[in-house]
Parts: C-alpha cells; sequence; structure tokens
C-alpha cells in the first residue's frame, strides 16, 4: 500500500501544480484538419508548423491538428507530408476563441497523392515514422483498404528488424531486432493483448485477420507514457475507424486458395466499411473468413549419441505425416462520436477466432541398442542385438482459439489542457474438448523375430530407413496391437486482462517552441489460467490392432505405410469406449501436473516533460510499475508401492496431489530520454535511452510439480525474477525525393536476470520432495544485445516511362545477443549462449511496379539461424537453421474500385529444419516441408 499511496500522491501534486500555472492572459487556438486533394482520405501524421512561433504538432488519425495559446495575430501555417507539396495558408488568430484552417494537400508537382496501393501506403508508414518520437516502424492500409499481406505476422515481416517464427509453414510469432518473441508486447486498441495458448505470453499473430487493421505500428524504444514491459518492441495494432477517411468505404473480398501438398482449395471472404452517419458520428468495421487446407511432412530425431566407432546414431526417429485445417474469423466495429467541440469519444471492439483440425499420422522406431553396424552417414538396428520398437500412431486434435477486446476512451482538450482516458477488457482462449491425443499401436521386435532396420543419414535434412529380414511382421497391422490412447476430455486456457488509465497534460507556449508537462497513472488487472482433465487408456478388453481402423497417407518422402487412418481410432474409441481400460495413475498425473492460476496486477504511475520546436523534440520522465503475483498450482507426485509417502509406507501406486501456492510483489523505477532532432530539412536524428522489463511468462512462474516413478521432476518457479535491462537506441533518418527515406540505426541492451529452461542432473529436494533429476526454470546472469540496422525505401517516380512505376524497399539487421548461464547448474562451470530466438542476420527486400492499373511485387525474407531450446551441454542445445522464403503477388485494376490479384506464397519452398551438434556435424531434431499455397480473387471498393 505504500507504493500505491505514494504514486496516487506524487500524481496528484504534479495536477496541483499544473493547475496552480498561470496560463496565457489573451490567447487563442488554432485547429483544423489535413487531408489529400481528392477529399478521400485523413493525412495522419502530417507535419503543421506556425513558422512564425517554431511550433509544430502532428496531425490525428483523423487528421486533426490542434494549437493551444496562441498569441493574438497573423501567422503562416505550414503543412508536410511524405509525397506531397509544402502546403502554407496565413491564418489571423483572436484574442480568444478557436479559429479553424483546414489543409488540403496535392501530390509533387501537382499531381494527385496516390491514396491507394503500394505507394500510398509506403507513404503514409514513411510520413508516421518519421513523425514519431522514438524509433518506429509502421505498416497501413491504403485508402480502399487493402493490405500488404494476408495475415498480421506476415505483413509485418516486411518491417525494419522484424522477422517471423513459423508454424507449419505460416508465420506466427513476431521477432524483432533477432530477439525472442515474448520480449515484445502486443496491444490492440491501446488493450494488451493476451495469449490465447496456455504456456506463453507471446500472442500468435496470424490469429488476427489483416483485413480487420488499419495500422501496425512498431516501437522500439519507450517513453514513459508507455508500459514499460518490453525489450523487443511494443507492437501497436489499430484496426479501423470512421474518421480515417474524408468519404465512406465499402468493400468486399472474395478469395481461393490452393495449397499444393493438400490439392485442396478453399475460400476466403471479407468486408469492411466505413461511413460517417453524420459529421459528428461515425461507425467502422469489417468481417473476414478464411478456410485454408494444406500438409506438411515432418521428420524428427532425438537421443543421438556416438557409438564406439564414433560414429553418431539416433535412438528415436519420427517420420510424421501432417494435414491440416485451420479456419479464421474476425470481426471488428467502432464508434466514433466528435461529442463536443473539445471532446471525442470512441468504443472498438475485436472478435477473432481461430480453430485448428490436426490429422498426424507417424511412424516412430525406438533403439534401445546401439547399432550393430555403422558409418558415417549410416547405421543398422537388428533385433537380434537389440530391442526395436515401432509405434504407429494417429493423433486427433481439435482446438479451437479466440480474441476478443473491447475499448471505450476519449480525448478532451480545452485551452492548453488535455485528457486521454479509457478503459479496457480483453480475453484470450484455447479449448479443447474429445481430442484423442494419440492413439498408439505398438510392435516390439526382439530375438528370433529377425527384424533389421537401417538408416540412411547422408543428407542430414531428410534420412531415410529401410527394412530388412522379417519384412512380412514388419508391415503386417496385425503385428501393431493398442498400447495407449489420451483423450483430452476439456483443456481450458484462459488470459483475461482489465484496465483504466488516465493522462492529463498541460501545454506552456513560449517563444520558441512548446514545453508540456504530462502525468499518468494505470492499473491491470490480469488472470492466466489452464485446466486441463486427461483420460489415459493403456489397455484394451478384448482385440485391437491397427488392421481395425486401416488408413493411407499423404506422405512424400517415403513410404510409411501401415498408418492408422484419421477419424479410424477416434471413432473406434466412441463406439467401444466401455472395453478401453482406463490408467488411473496415468490419468491423474496428466489432468493435474499442467494446472495453474496466476494473477497479475500492475499499478503505474509517470511524470514526464516534453519539449517542442520545429527542430528539437525532447521527451524526458520517470515510470513506476509496482507488480503484484498470486500463484498457484498442483503438486504432483507419483508414490510407487513400498514406499513413504510423509512417513507412511503407500500399498499401491498412488498419485498425490497437493495444492500451493505463492504471493511476491516488486516495483521497478524506469527512467527515460528521448530526443529529436531535425538539424536540416529532411534529416532527422533520433537518440532514446530507457529502462524497461519483460515479466516472466506467467505458466513458467506457477510451481507446477510432477515427479515421476523414475524421480524426474518437472517444475515451475515462482521465484523468477523478470527480465531488466537498459537500452540505448540512435539513428539517423534522411527523406529525400518523392517517396523515399535511407535509414540506420544502432541499438544497445543491457540485460540482467534473461529466462532459460535448463535440465539439472544433480540430485536436490524441492518442496520437501527428493529427486535425481530436475527441469525447470532459472534467472541466467547477465546478457548483452548490441546490433544495428538499415532500410532504404523509394518510389522511383523520376524515372522516364515506363520505369517510374517502380519501388523498393529493403532492410537488413546484425544482432549480437548473448548471455551466461551456469551449465548444469554448476557454479563453476558458466558457460556463454545466445539468446534464444536471437537472428544474428535478418534482411527483408520488397520490389514492386505500380503504374496505372498494374501492380507487382516481389518479397524476399531472411532470416539466420537461432537457439531454439538450450540443453544441459552444448552438443544438446537445439538449433533452428536459417530460411529464406520468397512471395510474388499482382493485381490488376479492371475498372475503378474493381481489382483482380494473385498471389504466390512460399516460392522457394522454404523448409523448417531443427538440428543439434554433435560428432562435427548437424544432427536431424526436426524437418519439416510445406511446399507453395496460390491465392487469386477480386475486391471491389465502392
Amino acid at each position: 500500500m505504500g507504493i500505491r499511496s505514494t504514486l496516487w500522491h506524487s500524481s496528484r501534486g504534479i495536477i496541483a501544480l499544473a493547475l496552480l500555472a498561470p496560463g496565457a492572459a489573451l490567447a487563442g487556438t488554432v485547429s483544423g484538419t489535413v487531408s489529400d486533394d481528392t477529399g478521400t482520405r485523413a493525412l495522419q501524421s502530417a507535419q503543421v508548423r506556425i513558422v512564425e512561433l517554431d511550433r509544430s504538432v502532428q496531425a490525428e488519425r483523423d487528421g486533426s491538428f490542434r494549437f493551444a495559446d496562441v498569441a493574438p495575430g497573423t501567422y503562416t501555417l505550414e503543412a508536410r507530408y511524405v509525397g506531397a507539396e509544402v502546403t502554407t495558408q496565413s491564418v489571423t488568430v483572436p484574442a480568444t476563441g478557436t479559429v479553424t484552417s483546414d489543409f488540403s494537400l496535392a501530390g509533387i508537382g501537382g499531381a494527385d497523392i496516390l491514396v491507394v496501393g503500394q505507394i500510398a501506403s509506403q507513404s503514409s508508414a514513411l510520413s508516421r515514422q518519421r513523425a514519431a518520437d522514438g524509433v518506429e516502424s509502421v505498416l497501413t492500409r491504403d485508402a480502399i483498404g487493402q493490405f500488404p499481406d494476408q495475415n498480421v505476422a506476415e505483413s509485418l515481416r516486411r518491417l525494419p528488424g522484424v522477422n517471423i517464427l513459423n508454424d507449419q509453414g505460416e508465420g506466427r510469432f513476431v521477432s524483432v531486432r533477432g530477439l525472442d518473441p515474448s520480449l515484445n508486447a502486443a496491444s490492440i486498441n491501446g488493450v494488451r493483448v493476451p495469449a490465447p495458448e496456455g504456456d506463453t505470453r507471446t500472442v500468435a499473430m496470424d490469429v488476427i485477420p489483416s483485413e480487420l487493421i488499419e495500422s501496425i505500428e512498431v516501437k522500439k524504444s519507450l517513453t514513459p507514457d508507455m508500459d514499460g514491459d518490453t525489450i523487443g518492441a511494443s507492437i501497436e495494432i489499430n484496426t479501423t475507424s470512421a474518421f480515417d477517411r474524408k468519404k465512406d468505404l465499402y468493400s468486399v473480398k472474395l478469395e481461393g486458395s490452393y495449397n499444393d501438398y493438400a490439392d485442396a482449395l478453399t475460400p476466403k471472404g471479407s468486408v469492411d466499411f466505413s461511413t460517417r452517419v453524420t459529421d459528428r458520428f461515425g461507425i467502422a468495421g469489417g468481417f473476414s473468413y478464411y478456410r485454408r487446407k494444406f500438409e506438411s511432412d515432418n521428420i524428427e530425431g532425438a537421443d543421438w549419441a556416438l557409438d564406439d566407432n564414433g560414429n553418431a546414431y539416433a535412438a528415436e526417429m519420427q517420420y510424421r505425416d501432417y494435414d491440416v485445417e485451420r479456419k479464421r474469423m474476425g470481426g471488428s466495429l467502432s464508434f466514433d462520436w466528435q461529442a463536443t467541440d473539445t471532446t471525442k469519444l470512441y468504443a472498438r471492439g475485436l472478435y477473432s477466432q481461430f480453430e485448428d483440425r490436426e490429422y498426424r499420422g507417424d511412424v516412430i522406431f525406438v533403439l534401445d541398442e546401439a547399432p550393430s553396424r555403422s558409418t558415417a552417414t549410416s547405421a543398422e538396428f537388428s533385433s537380434e542385438d537389440g530391442r526395436v520398437e515401432v509405434r504407429r500412431r494417429m493423433k486427433d486434435r481439435f482446438e479451437k482459439q479466440k480474441i476478443k477486446s473491447l475499448t471505450i476512451g476519449g480525448v478532451t482538450e480545452a485551452g492548453p489542457w488535455k485528457a486521454v482516458y479509457s478503459g479496457s477488457w480483453s480475453e484470450a482462449s484455447e479449448r479443447e474438448n474429445g481430442s484423442v491425443d494419440p492413439t498408439r499401436f505398438r510392435a516390439r521386435f526382439e530375438e528370433g523375430d529377425d527384424v533389421t532396420v537401417g538408416f540412411d543419414y547422408a543428407n542430414p535434412r531428410k534420412p531415410r530407413f529401410s527394412v530388412t529380414g522379417n519384412t512380412d511382421a514388419f508391415y503386417d497391422p496385425e503385428s501393431y496391437g493398442f498400447n495407449e490412447l489420451q483423450q483430452t476430455v476439456l483443456l481450458d486456457a484462459r488470459d483475461r486482462e482489465y484496465s483504466v488509465k488516465g493522462d492529463i497534460s498541460r501545454e506552456f507556449a513560449t517563444g520558441s517552441g512548446t514545453f508540456t508537462v504530462q502525468a499518468g497513472m494505470k492499473a491491470r488487472w490480469r488472470k492466466k489460467s489452464l485446466a486441463q482433465r486427461v483420460d489415459a487408456y493403456d489397455d484394451y478388453d478384448g482385440d485391437y490392432t491397427l488392421a481395425d481402423v486401416l488408413g493411407s497417407q499423404t506422405y512424400r518422402i517415403q513410404d510409411i505405410l501401415p498408418l492408422p487412418s484419421q477419424r479410424g481410432p477416434t471413432d473406434f474409441f466412441n463406439a467401444n469406449r466401455d472395453n478401453f481400460v482406463l490408467n488411473p495413475i496415468d490419468t491423474a498425473v496428466e489432468s493435474n501436473s499442467a494446472d495453474f492460476s496466476v494473477k497479475e496486477d500492475i499499478l503505474a504511475s509517470y511524470l514526464m516533460g516534453r519539449w517542442d520546436s520545429d527542430t528539437v523534440r525532447i521527451i524526458a520522465g520517470v515510470r513506476v510499475e509496482q507488480t503484484r503475483n498470486d500463484i498457484r498450482a498442483k503438486l504432483t507426485q507419483v508414490v510407487e508401492e513400498g514406499q513413504e509417502y510423509q512417513g507412511v509406507e503407500v500399498e499401491e501406486d498412488t498419485v498425490f496431489v497437493t495444492p500451493n501456492r505463492f504471493i511476491r510483489n516488486y516495483t521497478d523505477w524506469l527512467p527515460s530520454l528521448t530526443i529529436r532532432y531535425e538539424p536540416v530539412r529532411n534529416l532527422v536524428l533520433r537518440f532514446g535511452g530507457f529502462k524497461s522489463l519483460v515479466r516472466p511468462n506467467l505458466s513458467s512462474l506457477a510451481p507446477r510439480f510432477m515427479l515421476n516413478e523414475d524421480l524426474e521432476a518437472e517444475t515451475g518457479n515462482p521465484n523468477l525474477k523478470p527480465y531488466r535491462a537498459w537500452n540505448i537506441d540512435a539513428s539517423a533518418e534522411w527523406y529525400f525525393g518523392n517517396n523515399a527515406a535511407l535509414t540506420a540505426g544502432f541499438f544497445w541492451k543491457s540485460i540482467e536476470d534473461f529466462t532459460v529452461e535448463q535440465r539439472s542432473r544433480t540430485p536436490g529436494t524441492i518442496y520437501g520432495v527428493a529427486y535425481d533429476e530436475l527441469t525447470s526454470f532459472i534467472n541466467g546472469d547477465n546478457a548483452k544485445v548490441k546490433g544495428f540496422e538499415v532500410s532504404y525505401s523509394q518510389a522511383f517516380t523520376f524515372l522516364p516511362a515506363p520505369f517510374d512505376g517502380l519501388l523498393v524497399n529493403a532492410n537488413y539487421t546484425y544482432t549480437d545477443a548473448r548471455g551466461t548461464v551456469l551449465n548444469d547448474g554448476d557454479i563453476t562451470d558458466p558457460r556463454s549462449i545466445p539468446l534464444a530466438s536471437a537472428s544474428k542476420n535478418t534482411f527483408n527486400v520488397v520490389l514492386g511496379y505500380e503504374k496505372g492499373p498494374i501492380s507487382l511485387r516481389a518479397a524476399g525474407t531472411y532470416r539466420d539461424k537461432y537457439l531454439d531450446e538450450l540443453g544441459s551441454t552444448p552438443e544438446q542445445d537445439r538449433y533452428v537453421s536459417d530460411q529464406f522464403q520468397l512471395d510474388l503477388s499482382a493485381k490488376y485494376r479492371v475498372m475503378p474500385g474493381v481489382r483482380l490479384f494473385a498471389e504466390w506464397i512460399n516460392v522457394t519452398d522454404a523448409p523448417y529444419f531443427a538440428y543439434q551438434n554433435l560428432g562435427g556435424a548437424r544432427r536431424l531434431l526436426q524437418y519439416e516441408q510445406y511446399n507453395w499455397t496460390a491465392k487469386f480473387g477480386v475486391t471491389a471498393s465502392f
């Protein structure tokens, strides 16, 4: 309560001081709007300046601008926007009251500003980047609602320093400057986006349809009025508003999607609209639906070792055949109301639903002895020398994820005062009920069975297997009896957050600029929980073999038959449920060990000062955030017959479940300084220094504890400290030509207490329970991140026809991110590691052509290898290989407002490859290939 009281009293004191400050005796207000000369679109971030006073502001998203406390007199107003002619006009300010002056900007040379297509989006993005306080990159829709890519993640990969971690060949998690996606913060309309998955804070951006998005801002440096919980970037997503445009918009998009592997054509459609019901009230919104079928082929290796000859082999090899169908449905609705001349109110809501139906058939080889024969590129395992176990499985999983958000707020401006206020609610959820994951059939070939399995590792990404000897038994589905089945009766993951915030500021006009004092408070209440009920069956009363549910394959790497059919095992289970024998021990463990509930309450307050002139902007201040966690989970312990539990010998294998709870509080002071300096027109220099933090994954905090019969324990760590980082950003931006920019920047971060997952093989005791091996989360020591990024954007409108339609966007980022951890928990043996998910080199290149009715684009994306998981030794670390992906798109305008389009995604058939380094070579952990997807359709705008 002491900190909360201090926060409240300090903010109240700041506001009181501002109230006592004298205002101008006689002063008027200048306001207006900036739009393009066709009257189609408001020009957000256009710079408007009072030349004589050297005061400047940036237009809001509705194009509005405002100067308060302007002394009576006649002044020159100047408006600038990337790709537009500089426009001036005279205005006479009265002693009191407001004078209005609207701007309508034309393109350079008197042409219309392009509001449609690639050049329009580039012009808007560069204008907003230039006007920003700190280091920032922006993506925007054009005036008819077209966005560059199909989902938010795919779009973001085009920005400097931004790359994507894929899932099933589709962009899903956003990495900024090569850092782990969990180090980013994401918000929708100012509301922090919760994560549907139960085990992460990281938001899967593919859940949000791009058709619902107006703009995305990636802010890489922080000011005191922003939430302080990011080290990578703050990703701010804005849905449409009726005041983004000056004219009403109604658009529809119809699309077909074809995946080469799945050989299926699936639909996508969207509608969106923006209309002003009156001059003061508008409604905007949209709806999107997308169904996608695709397939992927996968190989996974595990437990690599060296035999007596020094040759490497995998003790387990899996060949997986995926068939997936995904559906995305989303809607947004926004209300904007100019309640009075001084107050704007809004309400914005978003709903997004993501459904994933996955069938996975696989064959798994489990080999309990070293190979009987081996070479540098092969290994052969004989049942005469050791057991060869073969498992054939089918996974039938259906999950549904939802993201919902609602925010209500407003802005009130009266003279030099400005108040910004909002309240919000958001919820994300993931739900499974009825998934059979998986059904397993097993055959064990031992001495006398005469089965030999050979593996060819010559292609390290795609090792193949062959079978000799008693092949009839190996391929006979009757050889594979039912072994195990797990049904997810219910998995319910939820992440909810409520927040309220208020900011108040007071401007003080001077002869050479404006000084603003601003203060604010924000409260956030978050709860993340996971509840799971899993029934485990390990026997069947009767005869049940693979032959009863036999199916086919779509696997292309090699023949892996026989396999179960996609629905056969589930249908057989539902029809014969009473004959399946429940394993109470496994059921109790699976149904309790994952459950948790964590509350996170954050109270923040800040004070900052802001100096604005035509050439210099300085923002300095401090933010303080108090965090309180209420953490609850369960200790799940398997005690075998004859062992003791709390001093009493148990008579049979028993699972003991004990609830536990931890409460903790901590406070962070986060100072920052931001400088924007424009020494000459079109050259912008920036510097940002700030402290920030990233709180641990809530699931990692949960003291979930599971101990199996081998005394191998897994647990969360309620004592995890947050990442805390000092950050420096410096950049130079040169805006030249009609629609062009060249930027270069340097960044440096010093991080304390980064989090890693680590396995310790040193016996010990936790929660009063002894273990031989423990897997948990720990804080590393210190990490340093340093690097630079460069980007270049230009529309070559100055070239002679037909080359005047060319445009290019290119960027490159270098990141060196390393930290220190203790090797297997040994304080005497620290080792240096790259930070998880940190790619050293990333680049993006977009080559476009836009002229007349034609719009073409080629987009290439590259990211370097990165550490995916930390092993107990360097040889067990998991890395993901580098990747380059090429996408092509084309649009053709058949008539005003109507366009045909086609896209070719993953032209290069970029695969996913994860590996470990052992014996001087990369050893396969996971390989996955997806092939290309083609999309085509029509858009119409009215």
